[in-house]
């Protein structure tokens, strides 16, 4: 198998509506708080060749350039690509610019419990599973419960059984913010940050929770007090 490097793809915007200065502001005992956990974990992971931090925000740019480190590109982020009406789409194209080749792992500050050991695991378990047929990884969040759309069961058939054991319903993957990780080439194909045939890769509730709204980083300080998760 073809050595193929691995790029993260790290998006950044400044001004978050629900919480001032998420990206940034004290969190776990670190003075720069995601920005700065993120980064360490990164840097930590030896299998992510390069970081690309795309950031319109001067308090970010100005930390990670003080950490003097080759590995991480800084790019200024244009401000057309960075207010709230930005789509997806429009950074998965943004991505590409910026990294024309190799395997792109698209991940967020807003992960802090994603760990360096993780992104190696992740990395490995997607290098295995593209020789196994899979074009592409994205991690996931797996739901056991009674999961309803347009006032339908959507796991379960009622016409069997209205209220099944939970253990025995048919699991839904519910796609978090963890990781997304494809080659450059679908990226340029697809104009999308998965293939036609990823690998849903379910995370542990507490590894993958997410930093959104306020209460996240209540939650999420608590778990750390409590020892129930690490950064």
């Amino acid at each position: 198998m073809k050595y193929e490097k691995t790029t993260c793809f790290l998006p950044c915007r400044k001004g978050s509506e629900r919480i001032p200065n998420k990206n940034i502001k004290p969190f776990g005992g670190h003075e720069f708080g995601l920005i700065e956990i993120k980064l360490k974990q990164l840097l930590q992971a030896d299998a992510v060749d390069s970081i690309v931090l795309s950031t319109n925000d001067e308090s970010i740019l100005d930390y990670a350039s003080s950490l003097q480190n080759n590995k991480i590109k800084l790019h200024k982020r244009r401000e057309d690509l960075s207010s709230s009406q930005t789509s997806t789409d429009q950074l998965v194209a943004h991505a590409l610019e910026l990294i024309g080749e190799g395997n792109i792992l698209w991940t967020h500050v807003t992960s802090p419990f994603l760990s360096a050991s993780h992104y190696n695991e992740i990395i490995k378990l997607h290098n295995e599973k593209v020789l196994d047929g899979y074009d592409s990884l994205m991690t996931t969040n797996l739901l056991h419960g009674f999961l309803w759309q347009n006032g339908e069961a959507m796991n379960y058939d009622r016409n069997l059984e209205k209220w099944p054991r939970t253990q025995t319903l048919t699991p839904v993957h519910e796609v978090n913010s963890g990781v997304f990780l494809a080659h450059a080439t679908i990226y340029r194909e697809l104009d999308d940050r998965i293939g036609r045939k990823p690998y849903l890769h379910p995370l542990g509730k507490l590894i993958s929770h997410d930093i959104d709204w306020p209460e996240d980083f209540t939650i999420a300080e608590c778990l750390l007090e409590k020892g129930l998760v690490t950064l």
